[in-house]
């Protein structure tokens, strides 16, 4: 039974980080590269939105709407892991020159997870040429290709760093202290301690130099600190490369931190899996488990891979990837995903899906992606910069020799020319705000929303009004009996048990729901000895008390029973049951109300959004679900075609619209929306293409959703504006003569470490 495992060793192994990127990333696909088969329930009533899962462009009556991720070509795409990337200006740098080689139709750099995304049908030739470029920028990068294991030691990096900086800090004090009295050894005592702080950072600057890169961090560093020993200012020049390298070491920290918070809140992949052969356990690498393996999974287990369960029962923790905190009972037969905590019994499952395609790398992938996937202020940021750095590096040049022709004081003006020279440097600004989009996109899926990229977010936030489907949506999608109803001499329990009795060998969900209650209320049912099934009417059945009638009222009046309607504030389909020529009461059965729903709407409401809904149902039916709800706008009998017309409309009286459904149907309804929302109650496609994704299936996810893209939004803008703010304070400070190269390094690292930290708040938000 044993099966040959080895040839798949290498086959899914992945390695993530996460931070926030700030690239241009226009188009980005999930990477999972598999089909995947989608079910519908088949019980003919309206639900959601079927999405195609190919990612398609979404159009919008604004126009500005972007289509989802993807590195739009034929060619052949692979992904790379870029070790050692630490700077988000040079990735961008490094993104534009990847794409100017003849050989690669497009690529995609994510500073967010260190990942360059290449399409190319020379992949096998292009290795060398990535690492050159990739070199060029930012020497210590290493390009690896994705499959392979990259181990990085950044705790031995930063070990390194820190003994550098107290070396050079010790030699720093030293020469402040002794200054006055030794000149001669303490000016020796600074140069040798700038040589251990910034040795490193000046022969890059040289190197970057040669290749024509002039307006990065390392030669602006270089060239402030450098002038300020021209000038005399030996202290100065070492205390600012200190004071530098104290922020870039604290913000790296603070970065890799960030990225470790964000994705050890998605990535549940397993490192291995226990694969039984017979009574006998194997432990296995989890990309070496195929389709057909059987697992075991022992009470506190994560599920590791998709399958079904073939023996136990259990109870099954699915918060990790939905976000519903109550465990739910599974047992022989029952589908379960990975990511799912096995909390109660121990389960055999057949793996129906491998590690690449399971629930756990899916839920990865979205959140990878979703960080190439840049909105509008992102890509404007990383242009500003741009135009920025040049801008104030000619600033400085012009600040250094036309005061200085004027009053003769060249010492004075080319120290604040030098201040603006560190001030200039983008990495601040190119930083903060993808970050915030990433922690926004990892606060969402700690709640079980799968936010697919910075633009759904940026779109989420302008929304003003939400558009719901009704069934799976609004309510629970299943059918439920209301009301019982008895008449005459008849009891409640015995209309239940003639009616579960005729229905018993129905597959309708209207008879299965009248079965469910018999079994609830412990109701006896009794087979009937004769049941004839009448097409669009119901069924007539013999049993015990005679002839048997359970039906609509078209039945009833086909065999000539009195029916008298009852008004009833229940809506729903009535099923009448009649008893030898005579009726004897009636069921009320309809679809349920989300428990969740009504405080749902009512804190969209709150937003000041508008509420619609759209749906196929009868008039009827959609007026008291509305009613129950608290829905404004009903517009119900719609075919597909009806719906976006609808939703035109909607978009023309409010503003920007979000779609919500529950993945089933209604694709032209989500591509027409600015937001598309899928609920992620067993559509595969609407975690591959809708713009956000609610695992949990709640209502409460809506507003939860609009909470994380307005605080990530005002986070974003923050992080901005406290950059820019802090660089043009310190830069008239520094033409007014109070501020001096120390603050400029704080207007550049210590920003960039503030809005770090400003950004990573969003994961702790209630």
């Amino acid at each position: 039974m044993k099966q040959n495992h080895e040839e798949h060793k290498e086959k899914h192994h992945h390695n993530h980080e996460a931070c926030g990127c700030g690239h241009d990333h226009e188009h980005e696909a999930c990477g999972c590269g598999h089909d995947h088969e989608h079910e519908a329930c088949g019980c003919g009533h309206d639900h959601g939105h079927e999405v195609c899962g190919c990612g398609h462009d979404h159009e919008h009556g604004s126009g500005d709407k972007e289509s989802h991720s993807h590195v739009q070509s034929d060619a052949k795409q692979k992904v790379y892991i870029l070790e050692n990337l630490g700077c988000a200006n040079c990735a961008a740098k490094m993104e534009r020159k990847i794409k100017e080689l003849p050989e690669v139709e497009d690529a995609v750099i994510t500073f967010a997870t260190k990942q360059l995304k290449v399409a190319s049908n020379h992949q096998e030739d292009l290795l060398p040429v990535l690492q050159e470029i990739c070199a060029s920028i930012e020497s210590e990068v290493v390009v690896k290709q994705k499959e392979s294991k990259v181990h990085k030691e950044k705790q031995e990096e930063n070990q390194k760093a820190i003994i550098g900086i107290l070396a050079g800090a010790v030699l720093f004090a030293a020469g402040m202290i002794f200054e006055d009295s030794y000149p001669t050894v303490t000016s020796i005592g600074f140069v040798i301690a700038y040589l251990i702080l910034g040795g490193k950072i000046v022969l890059q600057a040289a190197k970057n130099l040669k290749k024509g890169h002039v307006f990065d961090e390392n030669f602006l560093m270089s060239i402030a600190t450098l002038a300020a020993f021209a000038i005399g200012d030996f202290a100065e020049a070492v205390g600012v490369m200190l004071f530098y390298r104290c922020g870039e070491l604290f913000e790296d920290i603070a970065v890799e931190k960030s990225r470790g918070q964000i994705m050890d809140a998605v990535d549940m992949r397993p490192e291995v899996v226990n694969l039984l052969h017979g009574d006998e356990v194997e432990v296995i690498p989890a990309e070496e488990a195929q389709i057909g393996d059987v697992l075991l999974v022992r009470v506190g287990d994560r599920i590791p891979l998709d399958g079904v369960i073939l023996s136990g029962e259990s109870r099954i923790d699915t918060a990790p990837v939905t976000g519903e905190p109550v465990p739910v009972k599974a047992g022989e037969g029952d589908r379960v995903i990975s990511g799912c905590v096995n909390t109660s019994g121990m389960l055999k499952v057949r793996v129906e899906k491998t590690l690449g395609d399971s629930m756990v790398t899916r839920i990865l992938q979205s959140v990878e992606n979703a960080a190439a996937s840049k909105p509008k202020i992102d890509r404007f940021i990383t242009r500003f910069a741009r135009v920025y750095t040049p801008f104030v590096v000619i600033l400085a040049l012009g600040t250094a020799i036309i005061p200085s022709l004027i009053t003769g004081d060249w010492k004075f003006w080319i120290y604040t020319a030098i201040t603006f020279l560190v001030i200039s440097c983008p990495c601040a600004l190119v930083l903060s705000v993808p970050l915030a989009f990433f922690s926004g996109i990892g606060a969402g899926s700690k709640k079980g929303i799968l936010f697919k990229g910075g633009i759904a977010l940026e779109a989420l936030k302008e929304v003003k009004a939400v558009v719901m489907d009704k069934t799976g949506t609004i309510t629970k999608g299943n059918f439920e009996v209301q009301k019982c109803i008895s008449l005459g001499a008849w009891k409640e329990e015995e209309l239940l048990a003639v009616a579960a009795g005729c229905e018993s060998t129905s597959t309708h969900p209207i008879g299965n729901s009248i079965v469910e209650e018999a079994k609830k209320r412990f109701v006896e049912l009794e087979r009937p000895s004769k049941v004839e099934e009448i097409s669009g009417k119901g069924i007539r059945a013999q049993m015990k008390l005679g002839e048997v009638l359970c039906g609509n009222r078209a039945l009833l009046e086909m065999h000539h029973v009195n029916v008298q309607m009852m008004e009833s504030d229940v809506y729903g389909t009535e099923v009448f049951v009649a008893i030898n020529g005579e009726l004897a009461g009636y069921l009320v059965i309809a679809d349920t109300l989300k428990e969740d729903s009504v405080s749902a709407i009512r804190k969209m409401k709150k937003y000041g959004l508008r509420t619609a809904m759209l749906t196929g149902d009868a008039k009827t039916s959609a007026d008291a679900i509305a009613k129950k709800a608290g829905v404004e706008e009903v517009y119900a009998q719609l075919l597909p075609e009806d719906k976006v017309e609808k939703l035109k409309e909607i978009r023309q009286k409010n503003g920007a619209v979000m779609f919500v459904g529950d993945g089933i149907n209604d694709a032209p309804v989500l591509a027409g929306a600015d937001v598309g929302a899928a609920m992620g109650s067993g559509a595969d496609a609407a975690i591959e293409a809708a713009d956000v994704v609610f695992m949990t299936s709640s209502m409460e996810a809506i507003p939860q959703s609009v909470a994380i893209a307005k605080a990530t939004g005002a986070i974003a803008m923050q992080n901005v504006v406290f950059a820019l703010i802090v660089k043009a304070l310190v830069m008239i400070l520094g033409l007014m003569g109070f501020a001096n190269m120390w603050l400029a390094v704080f207007a550049d690292t210590g920003v960039a470490m503030l809005c770090v930290l400003n950004s990573i708040r969003i994961l702790y938000k209630k």
